[in-house]
């Protein structure tokens, strides 16, 4: 046999393209415009935009010291902070007011990283889940209709992420206020030593930008409220529904009509 045949004989390897076709073709969008399928996509979508929010976030304050010597020194203090929100650890340069030393060390007060590094780790998680979801909804339906287990499983998961969505957009929003204290210019001022005496007078500096860390509050509790209401779409998909329905159907009418034979005899 020549090369020629041989080579013929063999199937023709798919390209690329062919692949990933095949691969899209397997697709059931139509799910997409069923509640199952288009809330996890609207929960894929703002699970991003409330870890990005929070991760993301960055802010400066600052405040203004003139000293009352006779150089007049002014001295303007810029503090950068962000996520996650280890305000103990920023430092930045107390200027001092006397010739023994020209500025101090001093750190932000508290450390709110608990809530904030929780809210954008349980984004990432819903992230995650959301997209693995959505690839079992489109791609392997059949499966999932057929083996009981995973609706189960995806209802049970979803209760979760419901309550800690709540837990975490709660304590992400209490978080948020104590940093807006924290990080205040007459929060700084009245931290500052030099401020007290007369040997200065401080003024307080541009009020920190929270737009960003104020919108990740927001979708969190968005996602919150996702998640609560396709509680009751992933519930219909268990056999939980199935048995409440048969419950509230009462007796079939097999049942009714020996009921009726065993109450004539």
């Amino acid at each position: 046999m020549s090369s020629t045949e041989t080579a013929a004989s063999r199937p023709a390897d798919k390209s690329p393209r062919q692949q990933v076709d095949q691969l899209f073709a397997g697709l059931r969008w139509r799910r997409l415009e069923e509640p199952l399928g288009f809330i996890k996509v609207l929960q894929w979508l703002f699970a991003i935009f409330a870890f990005g929010c929070c991760g993301s976030y960055s802010g400066e304050t600052g405040a203004m010291v003139r000293c009352n010597n006779e150089a007049k020194d002014v001295s303007s203090i810029i503090v950068l902070f962000g996520y996650p929100f280890r305000l103990n650890r920023v430092q930045y340069e107390m200027p001092l007011c006397d010739d023994e030393a020209t500025s101090k060390t001093m750190n932000l007060l508290g450390d709110f990283s608990a809530p904030a590094e929780f809210f954008v780790t349980l984004g990432i998680f819903s992230f995650f889940y959301t997209m693995a979801a959505l690839v079992l909804y489109l791609r392997f339906h059949g499966l999932y209709a057929e083996d009981r287990r995973f609706p189960l499983a995806d209802f049970c998961v979803t209760v979760s992420f419901t309550f800690f969505w709540l837990v975490a957009a709660a304590a992400w929003g209490k978080g948020l206020t104590d940093v807006k204290g924290a990080t205040r210019p007459s929060s700084l001022t009245v931290a500052m030593s030099v401020c007290h005496g007369e040997d200065a007078v401080c003024s307080a500096g541009a009020t920190p930008s929270m737009g960003l860390a104020n919108l990740s509050v927001l979708f969190g509790f968005i996602n919150f409220f996702l998640w609560a209401g396709n509680c009751w779409f992933v519930f219909k998909e268990t056999p939980w529904h199935g048995q409440g329905q048969d419950q509230g159907q009462g007796p079939g009418p097999e049942s009714t009509a020996e009921q009726g034979a065993v109450e004539k005899q």
